[in-house]
């Protein structure tokens, strides 16, 4: 399906991207604002980039030209380090005072922050702005929580399979078509060439496990009149946990050294030249050029369980929200909507990579750079979610698929058993978060 068709509809959950919050601000008080001032000084929180000097270039050019077309007001932007961006968004929920007055944020984080009351409702602006009808769907369901929408989409973030086109030719093999052929080839590549993993695999990479679960038909969690249950017990969901951790072991990667990798470990490990083949992200691109094997790589769409098709991906991201507590609402959506116009977006895919979320703007992209095609091919496959519960923070944050995966490849316990045990877990967290 063309992505310029649109993409299907996902079911309903919302992304990450990569970038989900370790932790949510607690239920807080009214914190809506009061008034809404046509003009001061607008205060914006984004994200530190590992390389962040292009991003800010972005950022700078779409703020002088609000700050021209918006007389009497000026936007202070502040970089704040991912790992500590929790504990910044919880104070600024519970001090309005001190609170920037927009955010970029995981989409993942959507309903959490709409739970701890956070973040403005702007479903009538989104709605009314011309460019958000290019929207694609699954970028829009990752600011919606039920009917209304909480801010806009930034960029999209999506995972194929890098491979080592080097090793691949000298074996005479070719990229895997099914999730079978995928585990086989790994396992052929690591016994010919035992000093290389054949796919690196990692037992606290939750979202490189996902597709082999959606994959078999499986699901994290299901939906029932707004109440969430586990669905990681489940026959189906067991079938694709069987086959990732099927390739922990010394016949692919050892559960000693694998078992403790996330997924910048393992995509550190294909770019230096360990490993024969990673699930990466788009985002990952970067990363992989500036290793050993630049030059020796290409990428193709993770392959599904059935011959030729694409395992269902993990759509991640960002997205950039006004704060319930501003006190220059009008203003606060104005910027919101420059920083993720689609001139915005196109600058930031040039200067960063980021995926574009509007359908055209990725459709150009696709065509400007061909390393996006896989990725593009990815979505436009039927991307998935995480449940789209206020829960999901805290399951992510206790780790509770990486602990069921570590105790599968460590024997300390079987795949019934694993699953049922963080399914309980899972489900407690549902309860809990209501």
């Amino acid at each position: 399906m063309k992505l310029s068709a649109r993409i299907a509809a996902p079911v309903a959950a919302l992304v990450l991207a990569g970038l989900t919050a370790t932790a949510c601000a607690p239920q807080t008080s009214d914190t809506s604002a009061k008034g809404d001032e046509k003009s001061g000084t607008l205060r914006v929180w984004l994200f530190q980039e590992v390389g962040n000097k292009p991003k800010e270039k972005v950022v700078n050019d779409a703020v002088a030209a609000f700050e021209k077309s918006h007389q009497g007001t000026e936007v202070k932007v502040e970089y704040i380090p991912v790992d500590t961006r929790a504990q910044r968004i919880k104070a600024a929920f519970n001090d309005p005072k001190s609170a920037p007055d927009l955010i970029e944020y995981g989409n993942s984080d959507t309903a959490g922050y709409v739970k701890d009351g956070g973040l403005a409702d702007v479903t009538a602006e989104f709605d009314a702005w011309d460019e958000a009808r290019d929207t694609d769907p699954i970028a829009k369901q990752s600011v919606t929580v039920g009917d209304k929408v909480y801010g806009a989409p930034f960029f999209v973030g999506v995972r194929a399979l890098y491979y080592r086109t080097d090793v691949f030719k000298d074996l005479g093999i070719d990229p895997p078509k099914s999730q079978a052929e995928l585990i086989s080839t790994a396992k052929k590549i690591r016994k010919a060439k035992p000093d290389l993993y054949g796919l690196a695999v990692g037992g606290a990479y939750t979202y490189g496990a996902m597709p082999f679960i959606w994959s078999h038909g499986g699901e994290i969690a299901g939906e029932t009149g707004g109440t969430y249950k586990s669905g990681i017990n489940s026959e189906k969901a067991r079938k694709g946990i069987e086959a990732y951790t099927s390739l922990f072991g010394d016949d692919n990667c050892p559960a000693a050294k694998c078992a403790s990798m996330g997924g910048n470990a393992t995509v550190t490990a294909f770019a230096s030249g360990k490993a024969a083949m990673a699930i990466g992200g788009d985002f990952s691109h970067a990363a992989v050029e500036a290793g050993s094997v630049k030059g020796k790589y290409a990428v193709v769409p993770l392959p599904g369980v059935a011959e030729n098709s694409i395992a269902p991906a993990f759509a991640g991201g960002n997205n950039i929200g006004v704060l319930k507590s501003s006190s220059h609402r009008t203003l606060a959506v104005d910027l919101m909507k420059s920083l993720t116009s689609k001139k915005t977006q196109a600058e930031m895919f040039d200067a960063m990579g980021f995926l574009p979320t509007y359908t055209d703007v990725l459709d150009n992209a696709a065509k400007k750079q061909p390393f996006v095609a896989p990725f593009v091919r990815t979505l436009g496959a039927g991307a998935k979610f995480v449940p789209a519960s206020p829960a999901w923070g805290q399951i992510d944050a206790s780790l509770v698929l990486p602990t069921m995966f570590q105790e599968i490849v460590s024997g300390r316990k079987d795949v019934a058993k694993a699953a049922d045990d963080a399914a309980k877990k899972m489900d407690a967290a549902f309860t809990d978060a209501g």
